[in-house]
């Protein structure tokens, strides 16, 4: 799931692994590995993904099908 919300993230805003990569600081085969279930996402790109998305953690996670940030 939570590989999935993150390339649908990104695709929906019409971005390439390689310029997300540059947001989070890595090369793009270590974003696209993040996409693939490949490698675990370190909690610190977690984080980092939900404030670019401006989504929150629970919904990249799956917890949460309701991407707005609780206040």
């Amino acid at each position: 799931m939570i590989y999935k919300r993150i390339r649908d993230l990104r695709e929906d805003r019409d971005l390439t692994q390689k310029d997300l990569a540059k947001c989070l600081n890595c090369s793009q085969q270590v974003y696209s590995n993040y996409e693939l279930g490949q490698r675990d996402i370190p909690t610190d790109i977690l984080i980092k993904l939900s404030a670019f998305y401006k989504v929150s953690v629970d919904y990249i996670l799956g917890i949460s099908e309701n991407p707005k940030i609780q206040k």
